[in-house]
């Protein structure tokens, strides 16, 4: 039991909201890891091998479907990883069905600089070294046997590399190290309510104005989506009055932590959404476009 905790608790770390509100966080193991990138893996080489039959059948020349092969492989690996974490899932199909993230270690917000240097530098740490060894030596041009040294080079890089995360307490491949990132767990919530279909949204009490509700995005949106289900009173009392404070709101006699946030979701919710209808997002409160 002991050392079940002793785990937990080494493997936790803060996690902090936009409005400086620690939610917490466990860190990813590294089976999850490996597990995500094997997923990842398999539909890069699943699509990858698709487009090659697509080409073929096309009738393209041989050297006109090795470049277009060349081509789609290197955007396949230098971008998906990107624009996938990029979301507001920040994970590959493979991190979510791992329910595992990407999450910064040093800011409230994930970057697009992060996310891009992260992950920039897996083609140093998997690809490259994987292309050496299955290239057999053809990198140079030498078809008629596989330079043992590089061979050898090629393999101890993919190893030290591979096994980064192993020797440090966060856990982090040299490409987390780089950019301020870790990956956590991100387990996947029961399925609750609509969270704006509450009582206390439709009471009256709350009659937020839109310059209220114009002081947060959809990024704020989803955090604060996470902090209700989540339900933990002092997360939501220290919430509820940071947004108070922002928003300029005077607390009343009978108003709850809970009850304010539950009716500030619905009210931002719906902001957002009618401003979607209208052409105009607003990605956080940082982003001034509505």
């Amino acid at each position: 039991m002991s050392s079940t905790v002793t785990a937990q608790s080494l493997a936790h770390r803060d996690l902090v909201t936009p409005e400086g509100v620690n939610l917490g966080a466990r860190l990813a193991d590294v089976s999850s890891r490996f597990g995500a990138l094997v997923i990842d893996l398999l539909i890069i080489i699943t699509t990858l091998v698709i487009g090659t039959v697509i080409v073929v059948q096309v009738g393209a020349g041989l050297e006109f479907t090795f470049i277009v092969w060349q081509l789609f492989f290197f955007v396949l690996r230098n971008f998906y990883f990107m624009l996938f974490e990029m979301g507001p899932r920040a994970a590959t199909p493979g991190k979510r069905a791992l329910k595992i993230r990407v999450a910064s270690r040093e800011s409230a917000r994930l970057t697009t600089s992060a996310v891009f240097a992260r992950n920039a530098m897996r083609e140093i740490e998997l690809f490259l070294p994987v292309i050496v060894l299955m290239s057999g030596g053809t990198l140079t041009g030498e078809t008629d046997s596989v330079d043992g040294w590089m061979w050898l080079a090629a393999t101890v890089w993919l190893l030290i590399f591979a096994l980064f995360p192993l020797f440090n307490k966060d856990r982090l491949r040299l490409g987390d190290l780089i950019a301020g990132t870790w990956v956590v767990r991100a387990p996947k919530p029961v399925l609750l309510p609509d969270l704006s279909d509450t009582d206390d949204a439709k009471s009256g009490r709350y009659a937020f104005t839109p310059a209220h509700l114009s002081a947060y995005g959809i990024h704020e949106l989803h955090v604060l989506e996470d902090v209700l289900r989540v339900r933990d009173p002092q997360v939501m009392r220290e919430v509820a009055e940071r947004i108070a404070q922002k928003i300029g709101w005077t607390v009343t006699a009978g108003e709850t932590s809970e009850g304010f946030l539950r009716a500030y979701y619905a009210g931002l919710r719906g902001q957002l959404e009618a401003g979607l209808l209208m052409g105009r997002r607003r990605a956080d409160k940082f982003d001034a476009a509505l």
